[in-house]
C-alpha cells in the first residue's frame, strides 16, 4: 500500500488532448512529495511496540491501587483521600488530553510520544522518595503521570488506525486494547509482587522507569509517523492544505451522533472500571476480614494477597475479554452493519446483573462472588477494542486523535475522575453514622458500589442509541472533504461566473480530468470546480 498526495496548481488550464488524463496523474515534478508507503512487517512491529507501550501505560494506572493499604498507612489518608489520588489523575489526564489531541493532529506524533513517556516515567520515579510531610506533593505527582499518559492514550490508536485498515484494523486494535486490562492487573501485581519481596512499596514506582527507558527507545527507532489518513488512501497529510480550526471540528464531532452516543457509553465503562479498580482490591481484602480469613491491617506492609488475585483475574479476563469482542464483532457485522454497538450494549447490560450479584453475595460466598465478579470483568473488557473501532469508522482521519482526545476528556470528566473519590465518600459518609467495625466498613464499601450496576446498564441504553446512527455516520465518514473548510467554503462559492463547470452539471463537456474514481479523489466534495487551484490529487498506487 502506498499513497501519493500533490498539490495541483491551476488544473484548469490544462488542454485535455488524447491521452491527457493519464499524463496529468502520472506526471512527476520536483515540487510534488513522494509516495508514502511501509512494509507490512515494519507496521506490525509499530504495531508490537505500540502494544508494549500501552501496557506500561495502564501499569501506572493501577500501580497504586495494588499498594494501596500501604499508601494509606504511610501517608495517613482516609478512604474518601485516597480516592482523590486516583481523581487527581485522572483530571489532570482529562485536561491535557484536548491538548494532545490538538497537537497530534497538527504536529509530529511521535515527538508528542516521546514528551508523554519522558514526563509519566520522570513523575512515577521521583514520587518514590516524597517524604510522609508533603503528601500534597505526592497527589502532584500523580497528577502529572496522568498528563503523560494522556499523550498516549490519545494518540497511540490513531496511528495505528493509520497504518492498518477494515479487519487488519479490526484485529491490531484488539491487541492494542488487550493491555488495558492485561496492564492494569500488572499494575496490581507488580504493586503487590515487589512490596512483598523488598517490604517497600515504592520500589514499585521505581521499576517502572527501566522498563519506560526502553519502551521511549523503541518507540523513536521503530514506529513510523504516517500520514493522516494513509490507511484510507484518504491524503490528508498534504502539509499545503487548508485545514479547520479545533473549534470546527469539535462543532463536526458534536453533530456526528455516533460519536455522542457511544462517547456516553464509554464514561459508563469508565465509571465503573475506575470504581471497581481503585477499590476492588480493599473490598476483597475486607470481605476476607469479614469471614475470618485474615486478620485487619493495621501497619504497613498490609497482605497484598487479593491485589495480586485481583490483577490476575484482570489480566485473564481481559486477554478472553478482548478477543471474544474483537472476534464477534469481526464475524457479526459482515452479517449485521450494527453489530459493533449492539455488541457493546449486549456486554454493558449483561456486566450490570453480574457486577450486583457480586456485591450483594460477597458477605455470604466469597467463592461466588469472586465468579460474577470475572463474568462482570469479561463482559465490560469485550468493549475496549470495539468501541476504538467505532471512533475509527465515524471520523475522518484529519481530526480523529481530537476525537480520541474529546472522548477520553468526556469520559474521564463524568466517568473515573470522579467514581474512586465518590465511592470513597460515600463509603466514609456511611461509616460515619455507624459502630467502628470490621464488618460495618465493608458493608459502608459495599453499599456505595451498589451505583455501578446501574451506572453500567445506562451505559448499554446508550450503545443501543448508537447503533441507530452508525451506518449513516460512517457513509459520511468515507466522503472525501468531509468537515473541512474545503469543503464548507467551496460549497459557499459560486463559480460559474468564471466560466469553470462541474463534470456532474455539464456531463457534455471535457474538462481534460478522466474517469469518476479520480475525479472522486480530486474534488473534496460532488459538485465542486475542477478547475478549482490547490485542489488535492489523489493517486493509489499498490
Amino acid at each position: 500500500m502506498s499513497v501519493e498526495v500533490r498539490q495541483s496548481e491551476g488544473l484548469h488550464s490544462q488542454s485535455p488532448g488524447p491521452g491527457g488524463p493519464s499524463r496529468a496523474a502520472d506526471t512527476d515534478s520536483p515540487s510534488m512529495p513522494a509516495p508514502w508507503s511501509l512494509p507490512r512487517w515494519r507496521a506490525y512491529v509499530a504495531a508490537a511496540v505500540l502494544c508494549y507501550i500501552n501496557l506500561l501505560n495502564y501499569m501506572n494506572w493501577f500501580i497504586i491501587a495494588g499498594v494501596l493499604l500501604d499508601v494509606q498507612k504511610f501517608f495517613h489518608i482516609s478512604d474518601s483521600n485516597a480516592g482523590l489520588l486516583q481523581t487527581v489523575f485522572i483530571s489532570f489526564l482529562l485536561l491535557s488530553a484536548p491538548v494532545f489531541g490538538y497537537l497530534g493532529d497538527r504536529h509530529s506524533r511521535k515527538a508528542t510520544l516521546s514528551f508523554g513517556i519522558l514526563l509519566w516515567s520522570g513523575a512515577g520515579l521521583s514520587s518514590s522518595f516524597i517524604s510522609p510531610r508533603y503528601s500534597w506533593l505526592f497527589f502532584l505527582s500523580r497528577g502529572l503521570v496522568g498528563t503523560g499518559t494522556a499523550s498516549y492514550s490519545t494518540i497511540a490508536p490513531t496511528v495505528l488506525g493509520d497504518l492498518f485498515v477494515r479487519d487488519q484494523r479490526t484485529r491490531v486494535l484488539a491487541i492494542f486494547y488487550i493491555f488495558i486490562p492485561v496492564g492494569s492487573g500488572l499494575g496490581y501485581v507488580l504493586g503487590s509482587a515487589v512490596t512483598k519481596l523488598t517490604g517497600n512499596w515504592r520500589w514499585a514506582l521505581r521499576i517502572m522507569p527501566c522498563l519506560e527507558a526502553v519502551a521511549l527507545i523503541l518507540l523513536i527507532m521503530l514506529v513510523p509517523d504516517p500520514p493522516r489518513g494513509a490507511a484510507e488512501k484518504q491524503g490528508v497529510a498534504t502539509t499545503g492544505d487548508p485545514r479547520s480550526s479545533w473549534c470546527e471540528d469539535v462543532r463536526y464531532l458534536w453533530r456526528n451522533w455516533s460519536f455522542v452516543w457511544s462517547t456516553l457509553g464509554v464514561t459508563a465503562m469508565a465509571f465503573v472500571t475506575g470504581a471497581l479498580g481503585f477499590w476492588a482490591p480493599k473490598f476483597l481484602f475486607e470481605a476476607r476480614v469479614v469471614h475470618g480469613l485474615l486478620l485487619p491491617c493495621f501497619r504497613e506492609p498490609c497482605n497484598s494477597q487479593d491485589s495480586l488475585i485481583f490483577g490476575v483475574l484482570t489480566v485473564v479476563t481481559g486477554i478472553i475479554g478482548v478477543i471474544l469482542g474483537a472476534e464477534t464483532s469481526r464475524r457479526y457485522k459482515k452479517i449485521n452493519p450494527q453489530a459493533e454497538p449492539l455488541i457493546c450494549a449486549a456486554s454493558l447490560l449483561a456486566a450490570a446483573p453480574c457486577l450486583y450479584l457480586a456485591l450483594i453475595l460477597a458477605p455470604t460466598t466469597l467463592l461466588a462472588s469472586y465468579v460474577f465478579l470475572a463474568l462482570g470483568e469479561l463482559l465490560l473488557s469485550c468493549n475496549w477494542a470495539v468501541v476504538a473501532d467505532i471512533l475509527l469508522s465515524v471520523v475522518v482521519p484529519r481530526c480523529r486523535a481530537t476525537a480520541e482526545a474529546l472522548q477520553i476528556t468526556v469520559g474521564h470528566i463524568l466517568g473515573d475522575a470522579g467514581s474512586p473519590y465518590l465511592t470513597g465518600l460515600i463509603s466514609s459518609a456511611l461509616r460515619a453514622g455507624r459502630p467502628d467495625t470490621y464488618l460495618q466498613r465493608f458493608l459502608s464499601l459495599q453499599q456505595s458500589f451498589l451505583c455501578c450496576a446501574f451506572v453500567v446498564a445506562l451505559g448499554g441504553g446508550c450503545f443501543l442509541l448508537t447503533a441507530l446512527y452508525l451506518e449513516r455516520d460512517q457513509a459520511q465518514a468515507q466522503k472525501p472533504g468531509t468537515g473541512t473548510l474545503e469543503s464548507r467554503s467551496v460549497m459557499s462559492d459560486s463559480l460559474q461566473p468564471h466560466g469553470l463547470y462541474s463534470p456532474w452539471n455539464s456531463p457534455g463537456q471535457n474538462t481534460g480530468v478522466g474517469r469518476l474514481s479520480l475525479l472522486q479523489g480530486i474534488f473534496p466534495t460532488q459538485g465542486s470546480n475542477p478547475g478549482l487551484p490547490h485542489c488535492r490529487r489523489i493517486v493509489f498506487t499498490s
